[in-house]
């Protein structure tokens, strides 16, 4: 069963992005869908800027227009990650509204050879600027602030309320005082929640946690399952992701730990650190529940999947991990495109 966070306690005053969680199961779920590739291409919505791809006189536009900023959107013509910013986040009139108040949106072919003039002056293959920023999954999206400096990233597909949190935390300037993961957790103390266990696999390794890789190397990567109670997409990924046979037996070549990322439980971290599993979680930066972070036999963080994800994405990622790829291709992108048949 599928558990449903409780509000107990609600204060006065909430982040406007907090209001779309009282009603986002009034619109249907936008974290079930399925991650098959598109037979058709997906379109953008007729507010993008029609771009001649140089950015510096994109964000100059942007500023004597009044706005805080572009956000660069990095797709692909039949990502259905993408299917759903277009189509759930930006069918929503209040994002939208938000959206075109405060940037100017252009959107970057992840494949596209022409070329583009990125903030800085640098002239590349949009490929390559793809790579350039890490655009591990689509969509990708790079705020740059009035300054051509970058604000906040974010690589993969949020649901409705996070993306108006990231929104937000740009345009009213909250990433000059903080990192995004302070600032949605601020939010997430506003209200207190009915505790509730997490959901366990059999392949997850039991505490203590000794991830320790620093000295004598692991015999297998690791994965570790930043999680939290009452998280609606960690109970997808349990009851519909985990669920599948291939899924499973992949994990099984990983040595595999759950933490939440909310508690005091220490941890020995790959580097040999002693924290408690918050104290990890905000050094790596955690904002999103389940995030998933491997690791090699070395302790080396390999990539990381911290947002919405479902079965083709995944089952490429641990592939990736397993057949070592990141050895010949650093970039996830660029694995991917010599594997498309995996």
């Amino acid at each position: 069963m599928i558990l449903r966070p409780t509000i107990l306690l609600l204060v006065l005053f909430l982040p406007a992005w907090w209001v779309g969680i009282a009603t986002a199961s009034e619109e249907g779920d936008p974290l079930i869908f399925d991650d098959v590739p598109l037979k058709d291409m997906i379109e953008h919505p007729d507010w993008f800027k029609e771009s001649f791809l140089d950015l510096q006189d994109d964000l100059q536009e942007a500023v004597e227009n009044g706005k805080r900023g572009i956000i660069v959107y990095f797709g692909q013509k039949r990502c259905p990650y993408c299917r759903q910013l277009m189509e759930i986040n930006f069918k929503q009139p209040d994002i939208v509204k938000y959206t075109r108040d405060n940037f100017d949106v252009i959107a970057i072919d992840i494949w596209n050879p022409e070329e583009v003039t990125d903030p800085l002056g640098n002239t590349m293959t949009q490929r390559d600027y793809a790579l350039k920023m890490g655009t591990n999954f689509t969509p990708s999206l790079v705020f740059y602030d009035r300054d051509g400096n970058i604000a906040l990233r974010l690589r993969g597909y949020y649901p409705p309320y996070q993306f108006r949190a990231a929104l937000e935390y740009v345009a009213d300037e909250h990433y000059k005082r903080e990192r995004f993961n302070v600032y949605l957790a601020r939010g997430d103390s506003t209200l207190r929640f009915e505790a509730e266990d997490m959901v366990e696999e059999d392949f997850f390794l039991p505490p203590p946690y000794n991830l320790d890789r620093s000295r004598f190397p692991g015999e297998r990567p690791l994965a570790v399952f930043f999680e939290q109670g009452n998280c609606h997409a960690c109970d997808i990924l349990h009851t519909q992701l985990l669920r599948q046979p291939a899924i499973q037996e992949l994990f099984g070549a990983f040595e595999s730990i759950q933490l939440n990322r909310r508690s005091n439980d220490p941890v020995i971290t790959p580097d040999g650190r002693r924290l408690s599993a918050r104290q990890w979680a905000n050094t790596l930066g955690v904002f999103y529940a389940p995030t998933l972070i491997f690791f090699d036999e070395n302790g080396r963080e390999i990539i990381r999947v911290d947002s919405v994800v479902h079965f083709f994405r995944l089952r490429n990622v641990l592939n990736y991990v397993l057949t070592k790829g990141y050895l010949s291709y650093p970039s996830f992108q660029m694995w991917r495109s010599v594997n498309r048949n995996r």
